[in-house]
């Protein structure tokens, strides 16, 4: 299986309903339209087999505030592996092409993991984000205190991480923040 890259539009309407259909199985009825909204519009990584898509993972654009500034943060969105085939590596070649994306085009990479999740991001480099997640909606800044210590980040190119000292304030988006 060969591990492929591209942006959202190249996908075509067919490969992007086989993405969404495994994601859908994959989270076991636990992706809304919003989660999936949230996938599109980046850089796609995946994996096909015979019966489809085996793996996914898409990164795209965030612009969290941290100290004032906003940042250019490459969101890792959409990753799941087909159950017959967790375990094999595939995660970790998604994870491998979405880190290429995140160190040529981002200042640093995000995501928020799962339980189930963590422990690949763990084992790639990424850190939990140890400070406070903020958001900055509709009623101005909201601390969400639950997100707090489920927010990886990874910094591209071996640039430095926000300092934890201060609040990582997300852009806001409709469904989960983060």
């Amino acid at each position: 299986m060969t591990l492929r890259i591209a942006p959202t539009h190249e996908l075509g309407a067919a490969r992007l309903r086989s993405v969404r259909e495994m994601l859908d199985t994959a989270f076991a009825g636990d992706f809304s339209d919003d989660d999936w909204e949230h996938t599109l519009g980046g850089v796609h990584a995946w994996v096909e087999d015979e019966r489809g898509i085996a793996a996914h993972g898409a990164v795209v654009l965030r612009r969290p505030l941290h100290r004032g500034r906003s940042l250019r943060a490459g969101y890792v969105e959409g990753v799941a592996v087909r159950a017959d085939l967790r375990r094999r590596g595939l995660g970790g070649a998604v994870m491998a092409g979405l880190e290429r994306v995140i160190d040529g085009a981002y200042a640093l990479g995000a995501l928020s993991a799962s339980a189930e999740g963590a422990a690949l991001y763990r084992s790639r480099g990424w850190r939990v984000w140890e400070g406070r997640i903020e958001v900055l909606g509709p009623e101005g800044f909201v601390r969400l205190a639950e997100e707090e210590g489920s927010v990886f980040l990874r910094p591209a190119d071996g640039r430095a991480l926000p300092d934890p000292a201060a609040p990582l304030v997300l852009d806001w988006r409709d469904g989960d923040i983060t």
